[in-house]
């Protein structure tokens, strides 16, 4: 069995990044919506399969997927395990383990996110599967009373008992701490967001040192330093990198293997954008790449608009983001070439 070192430095090779296809029922049902589309079985498994099968992306752009219980035990409508097609692209397969974030008790809007009971026989389930890592995801909001120190404290405590349980099982955990750049009210400033997101990663890797995690044998999937996204004064690229390194550089140990940023709260272009200019300023301990989710998705699924027949324009407007966040982890994104490819 490779090692969980071993499996962390695949999921950040140069030039790769992980595909999140781990919406739940709800939000994907809410994605179909936007297209039109009611969310069933067979529709969710057609959409997974145009991914999945999306030779160019899956081969060359991505190393590994993340995947909800559905996905991780379901087939293609030939009948091919989606982890057989997986295993054929030489992607890994993730597994989302938390059970969604809910209503934190004497708060004003802040939440937390369960799933810890039964979690242990649950890991060795997926396991048993092939899952070589998982996903557990914490919720940080800003408002004028939020976040309270209770409420980092309690989601980082979650997320390194949740990773402590992944190593034991031999699965990679990649730990998503995420301050909101899209939650209510959204008017906060990047340096509001830059101070949240401190304190919040330093709390995270205490709580991770408390529990014996072994940080070279897991991920951080956090957030970019953002202005929240109904803030007055957008702050450029350069300085959404420049902030967003810093904070990293100050509070991320540099043992752990990867950083894979989600893109919540930005474009697909944003992504991209802050993605690579923090690349191209390169001199990190760290590979820093993507776990993106609509970033990656959002024209496939609309090119796809629930159709078989629409497979092929959807994987190549897939594979084209893709392609674009690969050049972003190595600094070579430009929009020129996002433009005219």
């Amino acid at each position: 069995m490779a090692s969980l070192n071993a499996i962390a430095q695949k999921l950040v090779a140069p030039g790769k990044g992980i595909l999140a296809a781990d919406e739940s029922e709800p939000t994907i049902a809410k994605r179909f919506a936007s297209i039109g589309l009611d969310s069933n079985l067979e529709l969710r498994r057609d959409y997974r399969e145009m991914l999945f099968r999306a030779t160019d992306a899956m081969t060359n752009y991505i190393s590994g997927v993340i995947l909800t219980e559905e996905t991780l035990e379901q087939s293609a409508m030939d009948g091919t395990p989606f982890r057989t097609l997986l295993a054929e692209a030489d992607v890994v397969p993730g597994i989302k383990v938390d059970r969604g974030a809910f209503p934190m008790p004497g708060s004003d809007g802040e939440k937390i996110t369960e799933g810890l009971d039964g979690l242990r026989q649950r890991l060795a389930h997926y396991a048993s599967l092939g899952a070589g890592f998982a996903k557990w995801r914490g919720v940080i909001t800003i408002n004028e009373t939020a976040p309270t120190r209770n409420n980092i404290r309690a989601n980082a405590h979650a997320l390194a008992r949740y990773a402590s349980l992944c190593q034991e099982a031999g699965i990679v955990p990649v730990v998503e701490p995420e301050v909101l750049a899209d939650g209510e009210p959204g008017d906060h400033s990047i340096q509001r967001c830059q101070d949240v997101t401190g304190e919040t990663l330093e709390t995270v890797f205490k709580e991770l040192r408390l529990a014996g995690v072994d940080l070279s044998g897991m991920l951080l999937k956090p957030n970019m330093v953002l202005a929240g996204h109904r803030a007055g004064d957008k702050p450029s690229v350069d300085e959404v990198a420049r902030k967003t390194r810093e904070t990293l550089l100050q509070f991320v140990p540099a043992a752990v293997p990867g950083i894979a940023f989600l893109s919540g709260g930005q474009t697909d272009e944003e992504a991209t954008a802050h993605l690579s200019a923090m690349n191209e300023i390169g001199n990190m301990p760290w590979h820093l790449t993507f776990s993106y989710g609509r970033a990656l998705q959002n024209v496939a699924l609309r090119t796809w608009n629930g159709k078989r027949e629409n497979f092929a324009p959807a994987q190549e407007a897939f594979a084209h983001r893709a392609r674009m966040n690969s050049l972003a982890s190595l600094g070579q994104w430009r929009r020129d070439i996002d433009l005219a490819a």
